[in-house]
């Protein structure tokens, strides 16, 4: 592994792997040397990992951005820990298992409270969203949680950033209806949204730009060159977002689709 300034620890499985959570990745739970649980991501396939790379590049951004992310760790998962016939020891991408959190779907977000300070988390979400190009967090899957202990939102899931890891292709806007501005927790922010002032998030999305472009050496060295993903690919894909006309169309597009759906 490419070695990097301690941005993201390694840890070992240390039991047999029991509970698999039965969504698209089919991510694994499993107790680690540090004794702390990790929801884990693997390659799911012998060749290049490029979901998983949008995954650890999309949390380590989201760090930059300050966002409540859960903690990442590669585990190192034991042959003799995978139940699962045909694998062999896999570097998994975790994350940190979290306590005092629920699932915000539309059931629970009713129960979100209607703060100022949450809204503002929120927005800052859905900006990041627009800016790395994340399809994945919208209305039918807000790709959140909110941690009751500290009353705040946690963001998760980033292995469809650079529009569902295109690689291959020029990163697209998001649309004002699949973003997580047009979805039911929006709406239950929406008091809230209207104490937002435009101008104090943009001053947000010039720091957060300048702090991520920094962080952009040690997010290139810190990739497993085990996921056999070319560091000129990821480079490439950075680029793009740091690229001047795409900052500054995020931000005429988050504008929009953010009134549109204040005005609704």
């Amino acid at each position: 592994m490419r070695c990097c300034t301690c941005m993201i620890k390694t840890v070992h499985s240390i039991k047999s792997i029991e509970k698999c959570y039965p969504t698209g990745e089919e991510p694994l739970l499993v107790l680690c040397s540090d004794m702390n649980e990790y929801i884990c991501k693997y390659p799911r396939t012998n060749g290049a990992a490029y979901k998983m790379a949008s995954e650890l590049v999309g949390v380590l951004l989201a760090q930059t951005w300050k966002l409540k992310t859960p903690v990442p760790a590669f585990v190192k998962i034991s042959p003799s820990h995978w139940t699962r016939a045909g694998k062999g020891g896999v570097l998994a991408l975790g994350s940190k298992r979290m306590t005092s959190v629920i699932d915000i779907n539309p059931i629970t977000e009713g129960g979100i409270p209607s703060l100022p300070k949450i809204a503002k988390e929120l927005l800052r979400i859905a900006l990041f969203d627009f800016w790395v190009a994340n399809e994945d967090r919208n209305a039918n899957n807000a790709n959140l949680m909110f941690d009751v202990s500290q009353n705040t939102l946690v963001s998760i899931d980033y292995g469809c950033i650079f529009n569902t890891s295109m690689y291959d292709y020029p990163m697209s806007q998001l649309t004002s209806t699949d973003t997580i501005l047009a979805s039911g927790v929006f709406e239950q922010l929406k008091t809230g949204m209207k104490k937002q002032s435009l101008p104090i998030i943009s001053r947000y999305y010039t720091q957060c730009i300048h702090q991520s472009q920094q962080a952009v050496t040690n997010i290139l060295n810190v990739i497993p060159t085990q996921w056999n993903i070319p560091q000129s690919i990821i480079t490439g894909k950075l680029n793009q977002l740091f690229d001047t006309k795409w900052m500054n169309d995020t931000w005429d597009n988050f504008k929009v689709c953010f009134m549109e759906n204040l005005a609704k």
